[in-house]
């Protein structure tokens, strides 16, 4: 990291420079291992350098023609000139009833029945409905409206809207593919996010996508004009249309439409969480991802290119939910009207755009079978480990094995549910990080209280050269003071800033609200996905610390105490086996030991671990690395004089370490997932007060008001599914089928109070309080 100093009228202007060596990678390269021929697919090195855009931002440049007058009409003229690019077929209506799954349930409801010919045009009738109910033809005229609308809006909303033109590049080769169309999986932070990447596609030449619209209740008159602008919406929530008398007809029909829609190829964009739901597979997202596998299955299309998105903005539009239950009033347009109003007056920093790379969903089903016909020999349960119970010993060459499940729906199911839990790890990783981030991270995890403003700028410089080491990209540049100025003057709401005038200095105060708590949050979660290795390593050295205290007595100096490998494996894994993937940021394809050593390597890597040896052992030595599940000699036969060979094995060990130009990076880590292991915590207390079995909808919204009442800190919704899917996952709670669907049940051992002390005494030893 550098500073120099540059004169400006006489004034030195203390401006951040980046050290030669970090560079801003360009983000988003697809599974190596799940898409190896797509890895280098539509990617050159030389689309790092070419630089930013905004989208906003419109010249004469962007037209076919120069002057005086273009100047002052460019956005007109620039709107004007967009191309559609590929539309609806005019006949959709019958090709869809022509559809061979339409046709077959349309026969089957008037087989033998008197007046079949009438039965039939009712049911056309019928089916005529429901694709009104999807999607609308596009009107030209309105959407070239709307996006001057929305041109002048984002650019009064936003600093800038900025576009990376080597992903941009990267996608629009990847459109020029024949046959084959481009389905965009973005994750979603507010409910800005449809128009605008509607607006960015179509004004970089992609065309006009068709969005797809989650359980968004709109008034008729919003549904029309979202329709007319390229929306799609589901017939009826996917739970009504599978359990509803005529509910397959729906089903068919909407499966149709999209095979026509990928035929045509025209973009579509599904959003695979909920704006208040982050880091969740939605449902809504878990049927558009069934159909398009079901699309590909049934030879609609040759194949389809993913391209995951992330956004990430300085501040988030005021979104229309704060929970995951939907308002019983439908949204009208006057009120979304009301809204771009009252948010007009305020200014919401950048918001930033990233395009991943493209890569084949034909070649990741492919691959998914494959390897998941390949492997079966899972790590250990973590419930006995909660419980200190005795369980099966085994190590990962000889662990029991899970037999496949031979049915087309569960294989469909866990196509789905993986694809989706990998799209959405990619669209988060390759999201920038904004400066509000950095500065709200600092704050609630390192200054809770209070910071001069000087100390506060060296901390986010390192945080900031950290970000940057791990290949992760920010939407940020300039000034180190006006940055953090910047993010100081977004968050003024929850921090005051006092001047120090003997010092010429500034004193940043946190406010001690709830709100507070709630919005720096928010905001620092999108550092968890970069740091999530560090994070779990970090909490599990602070565990090992915590059992070895009643044993040496006085709290000794860390970096005299080590630990062995076995141990810091042992609690990595614990850790991982509780934190959802999608959460961590880590690739779901990627076995759990793998991740394990990744970490440890990590831990390393940073200068927060370093090795020791132990006798005569070379470091070098790799045998006891646990990276794959069964070595490759596990099969020989060897003599009996090797028998005992393991004993001989290299033993690692690490001591803590203080890195000198990075103090407190271990505390840091060890705060950066309190958020989530503190509800986890105020959780168990919740399994004791609850009534069992529920509908996990029921038992989430009771969980969100039980935390609400028991801390100070307003819970967020997303990390209220994660800790029912986390409790779900390790065994503390399991899925019990009924008549009306599926209901949460609480576990025989944890419905006694001492079991529940087990579970909280484990959470808890990863906490730094």
């Amino acid at each position: 990291m550098m500073k120099a100093w540059v004169s400006d009228s006489g004034r030195r202007v203390e401006v951040f420079i980046p050290s030669r060596r970090w560079l801003r990678p360009l983000m988003g390269r697809c599974c190596q291992a799940c898409t190896p021929r797509s890895w280098d697919g539509f990617y050159h090195a030389h689309l790092s350098s070419l630089g930013f855009r905004s989208a906003t931002w419109v010249t004469e440049e962007d037209t076919r023609y120069r002057g005086w007058l273009v100047r002052r009409i460019c956005c007109v003229l620039a709107i004007g000139g967009w191309k559609v690019l590929n539309n609806t077929p005019g006949d959709l209506l019958e090709r869809v009833c022509r559809n061979k799954r339409v046709q077959d349930l349309v026969a089957s409801k008037t087989r033998g029945c008197r007046g079949e010919r009438k039965l039939q045009q009712q049911c056309k009738e019928k089916v005529l409905g429901i694709l009104a109910g999807i999607q609308a033809p596009l009107c030209l005229p309105i959407l070239r409206l709307c996006c001057w609308a929305l041109l002048r809006f984002l650019s009064r909303l936003f600093l800038s809207v900025q576009l990376h033109r080597g992903q941009l590049e990267m996608v629009l080769k990847a459109a020029r593919t024949p046959s084959v169309p481009l389905v965009f999986l973005s994750t979603h932070k507010s409910q800005l996010d449809g128009l605008l990447l509607s607006f960015l596609l179509f004004s970089q030449g992609l065309g006009v996508p068709r969005v797809t619209v989650g359980n968004l209740n709109c008034s008729s008159c919003l549904r029309a004009l979202l329709g007319c602008l390229g929306a799609v919406f589901l017939p009826t929530t996917v739970e009504q249309a599978l359990s509803d008398h005529d509910g397959d007809l729906p089903v068919a029909v909407l499966a149709s439409y999209l095979e026509e829609v990928l035929r045509s190829r025209q973009p579509l964009v599904i959003f695979l969480e909920e704006p208040c739901a982050q880091w969740h597979l939605s449902s809504p997202a878990r049927a558009w991802l069934a159909l398009l596998y079901r699309a590909m299955q049934d030879s609609a299309v040759p194949d389809i290119l993913l391209v995951p998105v992330g956004i990430a903005y300085d501040c988030t539009p005021d979104r229309f939910c704060t929970n995951g239950e939907q308002s019983a009033q439908p949204l009208s347009l006057g009120a979304c009207l009301w809204a771009a109003c009252r948010a007009l007056c305020r200014c919401f920093g950048c918001a930033r755009v990233d395009l991943a790379q493209p890569f084949s969903l034909q070649e990741f089903v492919a691959k998914s079978l494959i390897c998941h016909s390949s492997m079966g020999k899972p790590l250990e349960e973590l419930l006995p480990t909660i419980l200190g119970m005795l369980h099966p010993d085994y190590s990962r060459a000889d662990g029991p094995v899970h037999r496949m499940t031979t049915s087309s729906e569960a294989e469909e199911e866990m196509m789905v549910t993986k694809l989706g839990l990998h799209a959405l790890t990619d669209a988060t990783v390759c999201s920038a990080v904004t400066a509000v981030g950095i500065t709200s991270a600092l704050l609630l995890h390192k200054h809770r209280k209070c910071v001069r403003l000087s100390q506060l700028m060296v901390d986010f410089a390192w945080l900031l050269e950290e970000t940057l080491l791990r290949q992760h990209d920010v939407s940020f540049s300039g000034q180190l003071r006006a940055l953090v100025l910047h993010s100081l003057a977004l968050l003024r709401d929850h921090v005051t800033l006092y001047y120090l005038a003997p010092f010429g200095d500034i004193v940043v105060v946190v406010k001690d609200s709830a709100e507070t708590q709630w919005e720096l949050s928010h905001h620092s979660a999108q550092l968890v996905p970069i740091f999530a290795s560090e994070a779990v390593g970090a909490c599990a050295i602070r565990a090992l610390l915590l059992e070895l205290l009643p044993f040496v007595g006085e709290a000794p100096c860390p970096s005299s105490i080590t630990f062995s490998e076995d141990e810091l494996h042992q609690k990595i894994l614990a850790l991982l086996q509780l934190l959802p993937p999608s959460l961590l940021g880590l690739k779901p394809c990627q076995p759990l030991d793998c991740q394990s050593q990744d970490v440890l390597d990590k831990l390393m890597l940073c200068r927060l671990l370093e090795a020791e040896e132990e006798g005569e052992h070379y470091l070098c030595d790799v045998s006891s690395r646990r990276c794959s599940r069964t070595s490759r000699w596990t099969n020989l036969d060897f003599s009996d004089s090797d028998n005992d060979s393991d004993d001989n094995h290299c033993k690692r060990f690490f001591r803590i370490c203080k890195p000198k130009d990075s103090p407190g990076f271990l505390l840091f880590f060890c705060h950066l997932l309190s958020p989530v292991l503190v509800t986890y915590v105020r959780a168990v207390a919740f399994l004791e007060q609850h009534n069992w079995p529920q509908p996990e909808a029921t038992c989430a919204s009771a969980l969100q008001q039980f935390l609400a009442k028991d801390g100070l800190e307003r819970p967020r919704w997303s990390l209220v599914l994660s800790t029912l899917q986390s409790f779900k996952n390790i065994g503390v709670l399991k899925e019990r089928p009924s008549p009306s669907g599926p209901l949460l049940q609480l576990v025989q051992p944890f419905c006694s109070s001492e079991g529940r002390e087990k579970l909280q005494a484990f959470l808890e030893q990863f906490m730094q309080l």
